[in-house]
């Protein structure tokens, strides 16, 4: 065992094993509820939920790259599980869950981890609370005992059916849910190392088998028998046709499920000052999916509530996920036969429970309330995770993530035209005007990423501007960190169009455009001689190449040197030691280097 798992938990002794058996078997009775309620809500058999949660998390915790991660079937996947069996049917479910498998192992081979952290938070708000409401409102023909009550695949098409069959009311299911809603809410705070799923799922069974028998659906009358076998090993047919058909699910199977594991492994970090290793989580988890429907199991990933439970109960190690597998394996063998009685209206407050839980209501408020576009990217990923689907839900909700981006960041590039403040030596945009400004001169100050959604809106900037020709043009680059292709094609243009007629000097070049200038061939075009380091030095060199005629004269004073310039240029040539090298203090803080 410590050969096994050394990588991980390093030494391990008999009272860590002592701890983790007692964590799995608190989890795995957690575990078993929730398995058969998720199985139930996806539209398949309670016991494949099982084989699920066994399967899955052994190997989870087998190949997974957190200490602490229990791994089985989750509410997230509701949805999505739930309309590919209304689309596909179970097999397709299967193999669906296979590919996903396949993907996320490549994910984690790829070293992809790290990009789950690039979808932004209202993107995966939005749809968990979207899940949410779809869990919620998907257990209320069950709480009601509604009979005749069709499953469809749009939330408002459920919706219709629930109003349509509200006249079939069952007063004992009722009764039978509020009791398990009741004895999950109460449980904890009177006892609070025992879960209230399982008592409450015991205790309205119990209810409603010798109180009112026979009056409330159940999983055994609804679903048949609940085998108490071991599931048997079987290979789904995969052709060509079928990948092709199933790789849109597969994938959303698999960006759900990796979002939700690593979310998870990040959970149980702030909990136990561990670190994790996400692509290993990934290719662990892939390895899981891969491995559950060839038992016929549903896909599975990270359950964040059962990770969390297993810490607070003292697990050290994976092997506490391995025991919470073994433990709900036990369970089957020996009480499958009893779970067939277990009312269908006992399972709805579970899976109530577990949308509420999920939901991230604080949250979904705190980004409303900015009123911003984060606000915008959560509401349409939210409307649209309930009343089209998760797929559309996400895509959508990236892009127009994207969009928002893309305008934010286009909106913090500025390009203004600036001078030195003879005042404070530093250089602003202010006190540029009509009569203050140089015509052989124009310096002008770029400050953000120069990248497609800026590059159109910079070149007119300066073009606009510099209609008058003057001799040199001065960009000062030092805040622009990033520029990308389309950046640099409408920087070439400029460059190109202001070189037939006159200079242009470039200062303060950042590391990464500097290396996309020269990949281009740009950099050469503009000669290593017209770029500089700091702007003073640009300055000294500009002025070198102004035309002193043209200064004879001219009232603008835009440097110190213009009143020497403007009364004649024959003092350079008496004095030239009053040129050299002393801009650095006039014009700008040595301190402060551009």
């Amino acid at each position: 065992m410590h050969q096994k798992f050394g990588l991980r938990i390093g030494k391990y002794s008999l009272q860590d094993l002592q701890k983790d058996l007692i964590a799995g078997l608190i989890v795995g009775v957690i575990a078993i509820p929730l398995g058969m309620a998720f199985a139930i809500a996806s539209g398949v058999k309670p016991e494949l939920g099982i084989y699920t949660t066994i399967i899955a998390g052994i190997c989870i915790s087998l190949f997974g790259g957190s200490k602490f991660q229990i791994g089985g079937p989750t509410g997230a996947f509701i949805p999505i599980l739930f309309g590919i069996v209304m689309s596909y049917g179970l097999e397709n479910l299967l193999i669906a869950g296979f590919l996903a498998g396949v993907i996320l192992c490549l994910m984690g081979i790829f070293k992809l981890g790290a990009l789950i952290k690039f979808i932004p938070r209202p993107v995966t708000i939005g749809f968990t609370t979207g899940i949410a409401v779809i869990i919620f409102t998907g257990q209320i023909p069950n709480f009601l005992g509604l009979s005749n009550v069709k499953k469809h695949e749009l939330f408002l098409d459920n919706m219709r059916e629930i109003v349509q069959h509200l006249h079939s009311l069952n007063i004992y299911s009722v009764g039978t849910a509020i009791i398990c809603l009741i004895t999950i809410l109460v449980t904890p705070k009177i006892l609070p190392k025992v879960p209230g799923q399982l008592v409450g799922l015991v205790f309205s069974t119990l209810m409603a088998t010798f109180l009112y028998p026979n009056h409330v659906a159940t999983i055994g009358s609804t679903y048949g028998q609940i085998s108490g076998v071991l599931p048997h090993f079987n290979i789904p047919t995969i052709t060509f046709d079928r990948v092709t058909h199933l790789i849109q699910p597969a994938f959303v199977i698999a960006v759900l499920g990796a979002i939700e594991s690593l979310l998870s492994a990040v959970v149980a970090d702030g909990m136990t000052k561990d670190k994790h290793n996400s692509n290993k989580e990934l290719i662990g988890q892939g390895i899981a999916n891969m491995v559950t429907p060839l038992f016929g199991g549903i896909p599975a990933t990270g359950a964040i509530a059962r990770t969390a439970t297993n810490i607070k109960s003292g697990a050290v190690s994976p092997v506490s996920g391995i025991i919470h597998g073994l433990v709900v394996l036990l369970v089957l063998l020996l009480f499958a036969p009893y779970a067939s009685k277990i009312p269908l209206a006992s399972m709805a407050p579970i899976l109530m429970v577990v949308a509420w839980n999920m939901s991230a209501r604080r949250v979904f408020y705190n980004v409303l309330a900015t009123k911003t576009g984060d606000s915008l990217v959560l509401m349409v990923t939210f409307l649209l995770t309930v009343f089209m689907n998760l797929t559309v839900a996400v895509e959508f909700g990236l892009i127009l993530a994207v969009i928002i981006f893309t305008k934010r960041m286009s909106d913090i590039m500025v390009t203004v035209k600036i001078l030195p403040n003879h005042e404070n030596d530093k250089m602003e945009s202010g006190i540029v005007t009509e009569k203050h400004d140089c015509p052989q001169l124009s310096i002008y100050n770029i400050e953000g990423p120069l990248f497609f959604g800026a590059a159109q809106t910079f070149e007119t900037s300066i073009m606009n501007t510099i209609n008058y020709k003057p001799k040199i043009l001065l960009l000062r680059m030092s805040k622009v960190p990033f520029m990308d292709t389309t950046g640099e094609s409408y920087f070439s243009s400029i460059v190109k169009d202001f070189s037939k007629t006159g200079i242009v000097l470039v200062s303060g070049l950042n590391q990464q455009p500097a290396a996309i200038l020269k990949k281009t061939g740009l950099y050469d075009l503009i000669g290593e001689d017209h770029i500089f380091e700091h702007t003073n030095d640009a300055i000294d060199y500009a002025l070198s190449q102004v035309n002193r005629t043209k200064c004879l004269g001219c009232k603008h004073f835009a440097f110190r040197e213009c009143q020497m310039y403007s009364k004649s240029n024959e003092i350079e040539n008496k004095s030239p030691h009053l040129f050299n090298g002393r801009r650095k203090v006039e014009i700008e803080s040595r301190n402060a280097p551009i």
